[in-house]
């Protein structure tokens, strides 16, 4: 009998003991159900996306219960074909795209839902300093700018024509290098000016290979220049995914604003393991100073209206589109009223 009760007594500690491991399992594996994958391709591996970095080094997407996983294309058009192919479920890329594909016919919309970036981020760089810069000296030079169709291109044009300069008369426009080209071809000797992201045009500012002599977006006002998009299917099946995703960018754009550029280049500093984090600092600080980081995701009508008229004014906008047919401001409305 005893016997028999040591038995049962032993049995039942291994079944509670199987039981609460079983229950701990559980547990973990409810939890890990929990953590949603989202795959984000970024346009280019950029600090004008400082916050975007922010929302994933400080943990704002994981306290939402999304796992971000970051690829970048190094285009728009590869970016938009990463969505649009299912090779991804949120894009960062130019209001722009969205336009253009809305204009091909596309029964599945590309929709923006949260503005990261509200100024262009290109500089222009000169070979030579010049100490009292007016934009009529670009008359009679050659001008490497940004490929056609995409945003810098269309907002470098919009820049020179007003300050009364044709891109296209008044000055010897090189635009088929490829983006990832462009500072090579300078550094090579190509071009008395080019348009260039940072950090590029600090790297060529300190190396003695050019100098930052104007802000593009500085001189374009607000625009729409990066946004965070999703096919309209994706958005309808994934409401809730697309709050959080949202609500985390919203955190990072609060946390950028209110943190000085030294912290937020500290916060960022692993996505740029080859630029040195004093320049990194300078960057984002140059950004911060001009206004680029957007405080909130919500992209309004009139950014939106000038971001066509930028596109018209460069001959690329295939039709106009209304503001609430590509545009989604309820969820970023909702976050930031939270």
């Amino acid at each position: 009998m005893k016997k028999w009760m040591k038995f049962s007594l032993s049995t039942l500690l291994i079944v509670i003991l199987m039981f609460s491991i079983t229950a701990c399992t559980t547990t973990d594996k409810t939890d890990t159900e929990k953590i949603e994958k989202v795959r984000l391709v970024e346009v280019t591996r950029s600090i004008f996306y400082a916050p975007e970095y922010v929302a994933i080094a400080k943990g704002f997407f994981k306290e939402e219960g999304l796992d971000v996983e970051l690829s970048t294309a190094f285009g728009g058009d590869k970016t938009m074909t990463a969505l649009l192919s299912n090779g991804a479920d949120i894009a960062l890329v130019g209001s722009e795209t969205s336009i253009y594909v809305y204009a091909q016919g596309s029964n599945d919309p590309v929709i923006n839902f949260a503005q990261l970036t509200q100024t262009d981020g290109t500089f222009l760089v000169s070979r030579e300093k010049i100490d009292n810069f007016s934009w009529d000296q670009l008359k009679g030079s050659t001008f490497l700018g940004q490929r056609t169709g995409g945003m810098p291109q269309m907002v470098g044009e919009f820049v020179l024509k007003k300050h009364g300069i044709d891109p296209h008369q008044d000055l010897t426009l090189i635009q088929n290098i490829d983006f990832a080209n462009i500072p090579s071809a300078f550094a090579s000797g190509t071009g008395d000016f080019v348009q260039l992201f940072e950090p590029q045009a600090s790297i060529f500012e300190k190396e003695g290979k050019g100098h930052i002599i104007a802000s593009f977006g500085t001189e374009s006002g607000h625009v729409p220049y990066t946004t965070f998009m999703a096919k309209d299917s994706y958005m309808k099946e994934n409401q809730d995914i697309v709050e959080k995703f949202t609500r985390a960018i919203y955190k990072a754009q609060q946390w950028v604003d209110t943190h000085n550029s030294d912290e937020v280049a500290e916060a960022i500093e692993s996505y740029f393991p080859d630029t040195d984090i004093e320049l990194i600092s300078t960057v984002v600080d140059r950004y911060k100073e001009q206004g680029s980081f957007a405080t909130d995701p919500i992209l309004d009508k009139d950014e939106w209206n000038n971001l066509q008229d930028i596109m018209d004014e460069a001959g690329e906008l295939p039709q106009e589109v209304e503001h609430k047919t590509l545009v989604n401001t309820e969820i970023a409305e909702k976050v930031k009223e939270e």
